[in-house]
């Protein structure tokens, strides 16, 4: 029987270990791969951190956008909804008012074309724009 698998023979050459086999080589310690370790953790929790930060503040952004543009959009169609005796054009502006009893209501007389008083209280003016906006016009 030959000792062809045993011993000397079946051990890798020294470049290959991943283990020091010299006692020139250089130590590995244990407290200084777990240093390593640790601030290899640190450094990545910050970046995600502040990744995952600046993400909530876009994602606040894009919440506040929404709100305002379902806001827009809610008083755009009330308006839409006020009543009114003729025929509304892009581009034109008409004078809203309010009833006693809540109702909207356009009107091409200004509250300074009433005379003394208006006949119900006045909003404001708003200025219908081609894509179906309001554009309420200050003065």
């Amino acid at each position: 029987m030959t000792n062809k698998y045993k011993g000397e023979n079946v051990r890798p050459p020294a470049h290959r270990s991943p283990y020091p086999l010299s006692r020139l080589a250089p130590s590995i310690e244990l407290v200084e791969l777990a240093r390593e370790l640790s601030e290899a953790d640190d450094m990545l929790t910050v970046q995600a951190t502040a990744q995952l930060r600046l993400l909530a503040e876009q994602m606040a952004q894009l919440r506040a956008q929404a709100r305002r543009i379902l806001s827009e959009t809610r008083e755009h169609q009330e308006l839409h909804r006020a009543q009114c005796g003729f025929s509304k054009k892009p581009g034109h502006a008409y004078h809203l008012y309010k009833k006693r009893s809540g109702t909207l209501v356009f009107s091409l007389v200004g509250p300074s074309e009433w005379g003394p008083q208006a006949p119900f209280e006045y909003v404001g003016t708003y200025r219908l724009e081609l894509d179906k906006t309001w554009k309420k016009i200050e003065g």
